[in-house]
């Protein structure tokens, strides 16, 4: 996949000092749209996103931390708190104060947006949001990356899954397949399977580990239902990470739901396996929530934007 080059790179500093990698895309003055990424990926994730709405919107992605080239955690650890954090920082760094954008989230970068309903960076920044293949719970239970019955077994093995210290390695043809499996709805691109298993193998395995972890223990069903912006919910009918029926339960317990699309045949990565469905949701979300630059919103912030 190819993108165009950032306009801006700089490093936003969280709460407990961890550095977070951003790049800045498209036009000052362009509406503002975030994009955070997901477990063992990084911002060339959303490329395809970013080289489309970049032409005229201003794209803000991010490395979580740990992955891509934002360092190792600080001295908060991997927890979702911090995940929050992370994201209160860049909207900090580069959004004016009472500035709107359209945030994205993608798997963990959607539990990031749901752990963060709360704070108040959120909420003064938060037009709409789009949540992609995710959950905010049940996720070793529900996973049907291997196939057996449910019930403990299934997620004890699952749990290891997840908390594995192997190392990837390079990519290799078994390797492809094994991501495409677990990851991938059957009919996905070979290019698009390799860019996605690129991204993955490059995931530090020390990153990988500890949030891996932390997402076998996941509950943000109260974040949930605090995230009170205008959401919409997007799902692979063939997601086995995050299998559809958790979207359907947070389409149920969103307080400003604006309806869940489900895509047939496509897996966990819709990103990159539907770009053109998640990139037109993003732009229909700006149309509709973000203010015509220069006209002033219901809270009187103005819809002039800057960057900062």
């Amino acid at each position: 996949m190819s993108r165009l080059l950032p306009v801006r790179e700089l490093m936003a500093v969280s709460a407990d000092g961890s550095r977070i990698h951003v790049e800045v895309h498209g036009q000052d003055g362009a509406p503002a749209v975030v994009l955070a990424h997901g477990w063992t990926c990084n911002t060339h994730f959303w490329d395809a996103q970013i080289r489309d709405l970049a032409v005229d919107h201003r794209v803000i992605a991010y490395d979580q931390r740990g992955h891509g080239t934002s360092p190792e955690a600080g001295r908060g650890g991997y927890t979702t708190d911090a995940l929050a954090d992370d994201l209160e920082a860049v909207l900090a760094a580069t959004l004016a104060p009472g500035e709107k954008a359209v945030l994205a989230g993608h798997s963990m970068g959607g539990m990031t947006i749901m752990s963060a309903s709360r704070r108040a960076g959120l909420r003064e920044h938060a037009a709409a949001v789009l949540l992609c293949s995710t959950g905010s719970s049940r996720l070793l239970a529900e996973s049907l990356v291997l196939p057996m019955r449910p019930g403990a077994v299934r997620t004890r093995m699952t749990r290891a899954i997840l908390g594995a210290r192997a190392p990837l390695g390079p990519v290799t043809p078994v390797s492809r397949r094994i991501l495409k499996y677990a990851t991938m709805g059957a009919g996905s691109a070979p290019d698009r399977v390799d860019a996605c298993a690129r991204i993955v193998h490059a995931c530090p395995r020390a990153a990988r580990v500890a949030w891996g972890h932390v997402l076998a223990e996941l509950d943000l069903d109260q974040g949930v239902r605090e995230l009170r912006v205008p959401t919409a919910v997007i799902a692979g009918t063939d997601d086995r990470l995050t299998p559809p029926v958790l979207a359907r339960a947070l389409a149920a317990a969103l307080p400003d739901c604006l309806g869940l699309t489900e895509l047939t045949g496509m897996g966990h990565m819709t990103p990159v396996e539907a770009p053109e469905i998640v990139t037109a949701k993003i732009r229909e979300l700006v149309t509709t929530y973000l203010p015509v630059r220069g006209t002033t919103d219901a809270e009187g912030v103005s819809g002039k934007e800057e960057v900062v």
